[in-house]
């Protein structure tokens, strides 16, 4: 497996750890990737619209949700925002990317 360049850093490892890899296995159905554009579209929209910062890793799940790669339609959904580890220096650069 490979181990991608990505700004979403904190999810970035080689292998998973002695004891989180069997509860993932246990316990999640399902996974998705989300490409590093669409995970800043959804950090920046997070910062300036919900005035929430979080890192790039801490918006996976509403990148997930705002670029519509998971049908919630009709549901109410809750999402876990987290991390406040941004490396401002790298903000100009992110921008950049979009």
């Amino acid at each position: 497996m490979s181990n991608p360049q990505t700004v979403a850093d904190g999810a970035r490892t080689p292998s998973l750890g002695t004891l989180t890899f069997p509860i993932v296995i246990d316990k999640v159905a399902n996974m998705l990737a989300v490409d590093d554009p669409a995970l800043l579209r959804a950090m920046f929209f997070l910062w300036e619209r919900l005035k929430v910062v979080v890192e790039p890793t801490g918006a996976l799940a509403a990148a997930a949700l705002l670029g519509g790669l998971i049908d919630v339609q009709g549901l109410r959904v809750g999402v876990i925002l987290s991390g406040g580890n941004v490396d401002w220096s790298q903000v100009h650069a992110w921008r950049a990317m979009l």
